[in-house]
């Protein structure tokens, strides 16, 4: 996979509301969950869908706040990697929390 232009990154955002740019080579996204074992369960199941695609993204919790960091190393930037596995994550959260 090829590190994509800034205006491939622009566009790619421009659909995903909620995630941001951090850097020049980072997205980030915070979840909030109402009670911290919900958190705990969300990230299992990020685990697990990282390991199935190889590609894994820099998780912080904070009480009852998951962030998620994604970047591609190999490129050095950021790659449609990245933002297909932030849908593949983002469609994780959905059914939990609307």
């Amino acid at each position: 996979m090829t590190r994509l232009s800034e205006e491939e990154i622009a566009r790619q955002l421009s659909m995903m509301p909620n995630w941001k740019r951090k850097d020049s080579k980072w997205i980030e996204r915070r979840y909030r969950f109402k009670e911290y074992l919900d958190g705990i369960a969300f990230v299992n199941k990020l685990a697990s869908l990282s390991e199935e695609v190889n590609h894994h993204p820099f998780i912080t919790i904070q009480y009852k706040m998951v962030i998620v960091s994604l970047t591609s190393w190999s490129e050095n930037g950021l790659t449609g990697l990245d933002f297909e596995l932030a849908r593949q994550i983002d469609d994780l959260y959905l059914p939990d929390h609307y």
